[in-house]
């Protein structure tokens, strides 16, 4: 694949521009925000620079990326369509119409979605067959895994193409074989932090100390020994016994915690607000961006490297 579009500049799609074009690939990146192309060229350069200092494969041409506010003009060309607008159904509903009518045909359309069931996706478009997931971790341009997820009806060689697109970026596909919400990182993920927070919410640990333990405890092991290859470590008799005990106590609430709803009510939404489970200034924000990348350039490169 040679072009790429990118609907949507907003958190993801700079770093995903980035990561494409080291592969090779130019990139048109599409916002209906004059702010965000203003400020998209900018966000790209930075996320390249953080891309040379972690090194690896990179093609002997350097995709160019452009941006643009006319849909149409982004994906004319684009082989490889990648939705990035905001987690919501109806609107990605809406893009995926206008990206069916006005991509080439044997474009693949591929949706940047954290959880909304890729089947529910393709009903917006006439050839679903091309539809598929495309699940970036964030940042993009530092950590490497990419979620493929089928759909009902997505095309078995829609997914090997963009596998192999991925892999000759450099980077690490994971194939979904179920299309449940959520896939399988961001399960994995809310399952932690729903047990975070009960555990918080009991007054069991303090917000901070908890988060040291999780750091310096499983964080720092998984990044080592995946969960699947630790149940090997620890010993299946091990897990089996604390498991028929611990299973039975561990938090299962379908609901969201109050610690959360009660703050988004109050506007409170984290470091994008100043305020959310901790307090942020713009400097501190900024600060803390900036040094949690770095420490993710340094442990990519240490895992790869070991």
């Amino acid at each position: 694949m040679k072009q790429a579009a990118i609907i949507g500049s907003g958190t993801m799609g700079p770093g995903m521009a980035a990561t494409l074009a080291r592969g090779g690939m130019d990139v048109r990146v599409f916002d209906t925000s004059e702010a965000a192309r203003q400020r998209t060229p900018g966000e790209v350069e930075v996320a390249a620079g953080v891309l040379d200092r972690i090194g690896g494969p990179a093609a002997a041409r350097r995709g160019e990326v452009s941006v643009t506010g006319d849909l149409v003009e982004a994906v004319a060309d684009a082989e490889l369509v990648i939705e990035a607008v905001p987690e919501n159904a109806e609107i990605k509903a809406q893009v995926f119409g206008e990206l069916d009518r006005h991509s080439r045909p044997d474009a693949i359309l591929a949706s940047n979605t954290s959880g909304i069931p890729i089947s529910s996706i393709q009903k917006s478009v006439a050839d679903p067959t091309r539809v598929v997931g495309m699940h970036w971790s964030n940042p993009p341009h530092v950590i490497p895994v990419i979620e493929i997820i089928a759909g009902a009806k997505t095309s078995p060689e829609v997914v090997e193409r963009l596998r192999s697109a991925v892999l000759e970026l450099g980077l690490v596909p994971v194939r979904v074989l179920k299309d449940v919400p959520g896939f399988i990182e961001n399960r994995v993920l809310y399952a932690i932090m729903r047990e975070c927070l009960a555990l918080v919410d009991d007054e069991v640990v303090a917000a901070e100390e908890l988060d040291t333990c999780v750091q310096w405890g499983i964080g720092f092991k998984l990044a080592v020994i995946p969960p699947l290859q630790l149940l090997d470590v620890a010993g299946l008799d091990i897990y089996n016994a604390v498991a028929s005990y611990l299973n039975r106590d561990l938090n299962g609430r379908a609901d969201v915690s109050e610690t959360i709803t009660s703050r988004v009510g109050r506007g409170e939404l984290g470091m994008k607000t100043g305020k959310g489970l901790f307090d942020y200034t713009p400097d501190r924000a900024q600060e803390l961006r900036q040094q949690r990348a770095r420490k993710l350039v340094a442990v990519r490169k240490a895992i790869e490297s070991a």
